[in-house]
């Protein structure tokens, strides 16, 4: 991606933050998988967001997994992808973890 995507632009890209229908129908380009997973997320689609996490194969990919098992409640599925991200298990609210999650991950487009 050529210029660096705020978070602010990816949050209007998905249904959260912005009125209905102003979402944009595809995700910005250039999206990393972690980053895609947490779009989806967003967007209510758990299964696909879960299947990108899954396939990304690295520790961010792991922490978005872990995220997403911690939201569908399944806690010990949570713990495993968190020790696999090398990440202590979050405890705060949900919302805040797809934000810090995704600010840092646009950092490294």
């Amino acid at each position: 991606m050529g210029a660096q995507l705020s978070f602010e632009d990816f949050l209007k890209t998905t249904a959260v933050g912005t009125p209905a229908g102003l979402a944009s129908p595809a995700p910005p380009a250039g999206l990393s998988r972690p980053l895609l997973a947490l779009w989806l997320d967003a967007r209510g689609d758990w299964e696909s967001a879960h299947t990108m996490a899954q396939e990304a194969g690295s520790p961010d990919g792991d922490r978005v997994h872990a995220y997403l098992h911690r939201k569908e409640g399944d806690l010990a599925n949570a713990g495993y992808w968190y020790r696999r991200a090398g990440q202590t298990p979050a405890q705060g609210e949900l919302r805040a973890e797809w934000e810090a999650m995704a600010r840092a991950l646009l950092l490294k487009l």
